[in-house]
């Protein structure tokens, strides 16, 4: 939940709550006067680091070498841990051996095709008795017997030729036929064949890439420059829950930055030689070179905050002290409170801070709890009322003023609100004559001395 609290000026409040002689006890007048008002919206908040990343094991294995202790300032890319993992590196060298044993797809395709009839031998011998007839009808003594009789070999011959020609054309249309038939048959099988091979040897490099990225997970690197922190290992058993299936997943083994840890930290803190499961906390790098504020603001405050605005910042772990901060973002997602309500969540980058005498106040952590308060509307000159003038009326803000000694109801409009002030900026002007106290209580027309 949000505060709306104010500064006012403590001159300015005597001014304006000025009693005049003469009037009912119950009842106190002032003038309208200049003064600064400020609206400020009060939330609960945490301090943030610039960036966080928990780096855990990709295997199950022992730690090999720890580079760093608990607290230790690092630079982005240096070595903090190296886990030795015979378990990630003999899956590497099996992914290795499927991988060349995968072949690369290759065309399924049987051809078919009919034997041509070999008519050599009986072409031959046909051959023969066309040149014996012709011998023969040679010797035919009438000639115009033996030119008919030479004519009808030769035409006899020629047939033969034709036919012979004929088959062999028949043959060679048919071995056509069923290759166009076999190809239309074999032709989806043979694609079928070519994308199971295909997929086979993907998968193949995939698990090889995957094997390969774990097994160089296993020497762990800072992500970014900042403080460590060090984890705790389970003690080495297998993998379970959803770590389990995290680890079967390609790419499983790969470190896995700002994962949460489960809530729990039992298991032996992270040292050489120490097992760990795939998982397994090992290292948080956090980068606090940068400190951030997230604040709870609620709905009804939430639409006055804006990108910029300036905002002083109080911790319970740092008492007398005030640290000065500025608005860098707004969510939209709203969360619900303990009290029904809905907050957002209000981004902002943390300042120096001073205590009261003036000292610098020390540099807070990541987690500390703090009270942001947030400058939303800012007049340095406003035409001024107290609180205690102002009567809501169903949706209109309302104040009695006098003129000419009798209470006249005026609806204002409000600007920035702060605690005992707030902003007037239509229906009041400066040197009216308004009811400060005691405003429930008058009523139209009523008379003042």
């Amino acid at each position: 939940m949000t505060v709306r609290r104010g500064v006012a000026p403590l001159l300015v409040l005597l001014a304006l709550t000025g009693c005049t002689s003469g009037e009912p006890a119950a009842v106190q007048l002032a003038d309208v006067r200049r003064a600064p008002v400020t609206e400020v919206v009060e939330a609960p908040a945490t301090i943030g680091a610039r960036a966080s990343a928990t780096l855990r094991s990709p295997a199950q294995g022992t730690i090999a070498k720890l580079y760093i202790r608990e607290g230790d300032a690092v630079r982005k890319g240096e070595i903090l841990a190296k886990i030795r993992s015979p378990q990630a590196e003999d899956q590497l060298r099996q992914a290795r051996q499927a991988s060349k044993m995968a072949s690369p797809a290759a065309s399924f395709g049987p051809a078919v095709r009919l034997p041509s009839f070999d008519t050599g031998a009986f072409d031959r011998k046909v051959a023969t008795h066309f040149a014996k007839a012709r011998r023969e009808a040679r010797k035919v003594g009438d000639r115009q017997a033996r030119k008919q009789l030479l004519s009808a070999i030769d035409l006899a011959q020629a047939q033969h030729r034709a036919q012979s020609r004929a088959l062999a054309s028949i043959t060679a249309q048919l071995n056509r036929s069923i290759s166009g038939i076999l190809s239309g048959v074999t032709s989806g099988l043979s694609s079928s064949m070519a994308s199971l091979r295909a997929v086979s040897t993907s998968q193949a490099k995939a698990a090889v890439k995957a094997a390969r990225s774990t097994v160089k997970s296993l020497t762990i690197k800072a992500p970014f420059a900042g403080v460590v922190t060090l984890g705790r290992a389970s003690g080495g058993g297998g993998p379970s829950g959803v770590e389990s299936l995290l680890s079967q997943l390609p790419g499983g083994g790969a470190q896995l930055p700002s994962l949460p840890s489960g809530g729990s930290s039992s298991g032996s803190p992270v040292a050489t030689g120490v097992p760990v499961s795939a998982g397994d906390s090992i290292v948080t790098v956090t980068d606090v070179s940068r400190l951030t504020l997230d604040a709870d603001v609620d709905e009804t405050d939430v639409l006055l905050v804006e990108k910029g605005d300036k905002a002083a910042v109080e911790l319970d772990a740092v008492p007398g002290a005030t640290y000065t901060a500025a608005v860098t973002g707004i969510g939209v997602t709203p969360m619900e409170g303990t009290t029904g309500g809905v907050s957002y969540p209000v981004r902002l980058t943390l300042g120096p801070g001073a205590f009261d005498d003036g000292s610098k106040a020390p540099t807070p952590k990541p987690g500390m709890s703090a009270v942001t308060r947030l400058t939303v509307r800012e007049s340095p000159s406003a035409v001024a009322a107290p609180a205690s003038a102002i009567v809501s009326s169903g949706r209109e803000s309302v104040v009695w003023a006098i003129r000419n000694g009798v209470a006249e109801r005026r609806v204002v409009k409000l600007g920035a609100q702060g605690d005992a002030v707030v902003e007037v900026v239509s229906g009041l002007s400066v040197g009216d004559r308004i009811v400060v106290k005691g405003a429930d209580s008058v009523r139209e027309g009523q008379r003042f001395p």
